[in-house]
């Protein structure tokens, strides 16, 4: 029950439980205190995790004489935000008696790399006795230190396990892929896919694999992967899955900056003919809306089509972005048809509609006073010039 309030962050019942167990003389247990600690733990208060809700759990344990074990180190470690209290709660830990597991280690690296101390971080692997959780153990410090933006420092300790006849733990290669996509990692990137046999931390590799060939321009290993994905979809028959991914490929692709529609458009192609799968309506939205900030008008009417051919009627949203388009693109005669297919009983849609006028009536005015100044700059050089002569 205790659980199941710390779930619902009923934080009061949680206690009112407890104070119920007093009542009745039953022995508050270790467990039911880190429960109470991992909930306030993952509470968010202004954005931020409740860090003071889970100390004050620390100090009711002292009150209640409950001795924290290694999962309670474990808790306090993780969301430790400067040395001092990294070191405070590790003596305590030594203090107390509490055997130093490997939850423990992983927790005291990753405590020490979230504060920047990232040579303290790899001491710990040091002083680690050898056993059988070592490898685990060694590839934390790998994860925490490729999270933290130390992919060179990540990577030499890859090696070292490699060398040693290991091989780096499936949840720790995941963020070495994350965070390793500067261009011209590919090669590198598909050596550590390769070494993910667990199908679940494969799948979520290949995902990120695939971001950073479309990020990156590499289409036939995008294609490539894609293929793959569809195929293990297939197997545990989940077809949302793949139509999600397709639609983050294709978030991604609107999202960046420059815009490459290039890609876009030849990945809307491959999933069409090589995949045979129809693309979502959520991923021509992405399309559209790329098209719109490159200010591809010529491809937006392509796009608009591949609804139809999709066998999507256009609904508000493909509207609006349709209209966005026209107006980027300075075609106001279309722009003005267009706005009357638009239903209108929405408040919200009338302020897009009105935020887009606003907005591209504006990039017309800058348009025009940056050719007015064009051509006055020209008028000037070619008035000096006559001058000369």
């Amino acid at each position: 029950m205790i659980n199941l309030h710390v779930k619902m962050k009923d934080f009061d019942g949680a206690y009112g439980l407890l104070k119920e167990m007093k009542e009745r003389n039953l022995s508050h247990t270790v467990g039911i205190y880190n429960a109470i600690m991992a909930g306030y733990f993952r509470e968010r208060l202004n954005n931020r995790k409740n860090i003071y809700g889970g100390l004050m759990v620390l100090k009711q344990m002292e009150h209640a004489d409950v001795m924290p074990d290694s999962q309670t180190f474990c808790y306090l470690l993780n969301h430790c935000e400067r040395e001092e209290d990294i070191i405070k709660y590790y003596e305590k830990l030594k203090c107390d008696g509490v055997q130093m597991t490997k939850q423990v280690y992983m927790a005291l690296i990753n405590a020490y790399a979230s504060c920047g101390l990232f040579e303290k971080a790899k001491q710990v692997v040091l002083d680690a006795v050898p056993n059988k959780s070592f490898n685990e153990i060694k590839s934390a410090l790998a994860s925490a230190l490729a999270i933290h933006g130390q992919i060179s420092d990540a990577f030499d300790i890859y090696e070292e396990i490699k060398d040693s006849g290991c091989n780096l733990e499936p949840k720790a290669i995941i963020p070495l892929i994350e965070n390793c996509q500067s261009e011209g990692e590919l090669t590198r990137l598909l050596q550590l896919l390769e070494e993910l046999h667990d199908p679940d931390y494969h799948v979520e590799g290949c995902c990120r694999v695939l971001l950073y060939c479309v990020k990156h321009n590499h289409l036939s290993t995008a294609i490539d992967l894609l293929k793959q994905l569809k195929d293990t979809f297939h197997v545990h028959d989940n077809e949302l899955a793949m139509e999600a991914t397709v639609e983050e490929v294709f978030c991604l692709i609107a999202e960046t900056q420059p815009v490459n529609l290039k890609i876009g458009l030849a990945l809307l192609t491959a999933i069409k003919e090589e995949l045979s799968l129809r693309p979502s309506r959520k991923s021509l939205d992405f399309l559209l809306a790329a098209c719109v900030n490159s200010k591809d008008l010529h491809n937006a009417r392509l796009i608009w089509k591949e609804y139809k051919a999709a066998g999507f009627t256009h609904n508000v949203l493909s509207l609006l972005r349709m209209y966005q388009a026209f107006l980027a693109c300075g075609d106001h005669k279309s722009a003005a048809t267009l706005l009357h297919r638009i239903p209108k009983d929405d408040p919200h849609v009338c302020c897009v509609i009105e935020a887009c006028q606003t907005t591209y009536a504006k990039s017309s005015v800058k348009s025009k006073e940056k050719k007015k100044k064009e051509k006055m700059e020209d008028d000037r050089k070619e008035f000096e010039k006559e001058g000369v002569n």
